[in-house]
């Protein structure tokens, strides 16, 4: 058997899982081979030798490839799924799986027809995020370069998308002020001291994580319970405002003017279920970060 022949054989016995890849990023049955069958293309022009995992460089391909056509959708304005969209969507990801069978079953066990509609409200990034690292257990490290972000703005990536899909879509403006109010009662608890606060608005399991950049200026690389992190920050957060962090109400430490550390909150149900203290520059440089003025500071 010659080299090109056991390179396609390989390719055929990973088939099923890189499609399976694509058509959760793209939703489309027909895209999704069409992915795949440009991931074998750009095999066959590759000097694949000196590679180590080739079945883990397939599947950053065809990641790639489908973080193209993401991209081509946006630009075109097809990613809107408001309306009449919408339900062409669900028709569409229903009539694949009516087409075939084992994908339905797939679906069934893993990712359902709303789900995929719902990550369609996602940015490109973020979906390729979710999909890969969530779904199919890909690192962080191993999603960066193909979305050409750091690796701390890739975990932030999938955290923002794991977050709107577990609320199944865009948040409302409800939710959006209801998380203001728990931030900002968060901020006046932690600058008063007031442990017995910061219990009610912790849910007993919390997490909170440090990157590498917030762990070297003093921040804590992760810690769980809602009495450790009630005791990490209270009487602290002099010097934290509020902020929108991409549209999410957050807190920010700025020297100078500059953002050095943003503080990203997960709230489920009015709770405080974990606090990612981000200070990797590369990912504050990517944040739109915007201070808050709050009444009677």
């Amino acid at each position: 058997m010659t080299d090109a022949e056991q390179l396609a054989e390989f390719f055929q016995s990973q088939r099923p899982h890189l499609r399976a890849v694509a058509y959760r990023m793209l939703g489309s049955l027909a895209e999704a081979d069409d992915a795949v069958q440009e991931a074998y293309l750009r095999l066959n022009r590759s000097d694949v030798a000196q590679v180590e995992n080739l079945a883990g460089w397939l599947t950053t391909v065809t990641g790639r490839v489908c973080l193209d056509v993401l991209r081509a959708r946006r630009n075109h304005g097809e990613e809107d799924l408001e309306g009449p969209a919408g339900v062409e969507a669900v028709e569409a990801t229903e009539r694949d799986a009516l087409a075939d069978p084992e994908l339905a079953a797939e679906l069934s066990d893993s990712v359902g027809l709303a789900l995929l509609v719902v990550m369609d409200t996602l940015a490109p990034a973020e979906r390729l995020a979710f999909v890969l690292h969530d779904l199919f257990a890909v690192p962080f490290e191993q999603i960066s370069p193909i979305v050409g972000k750091s690796t701390a703005a890739v975990r932030q990536l999938a955290s923002r998308a794991r977050r709107r899909v577990q609320g199944q879509g865009e948040e409302s403006e409800a939710d959006r002020g209801r998380q203001r109010e728990v931030v900002s009662a968060f901020l006046k608890a932690s600058r008063g001291g007031d442990f017995a606060g910061l219990l009610k608005l912790l849910d007993p399991d919390v997490v909170l994580r440090g990157d590498p950049t917030a762990v070297a200026i003093g921040a804590v690389a992760e810690l769980r319970g809602a009495a450790d992190v009630a005791g990490q920050f209270s009487g602290r957060a002099e010097a934290a405002q509020l902020a929108l962090v991409d549209g999410s109400a957050g807190l920010v430490w700025s020297v100078g003017g500059r953002p050095k550390v943003v503080f990203d909150f997960v709230i489920v149900g009015g709770r405080i279920v974990g606090i990612e203290m981000l200070g990797d520059a590369g990912l504050l440089g990517d944040l739109a970060v915007e201070v808050v003025a709050v009444t009677g500071e």
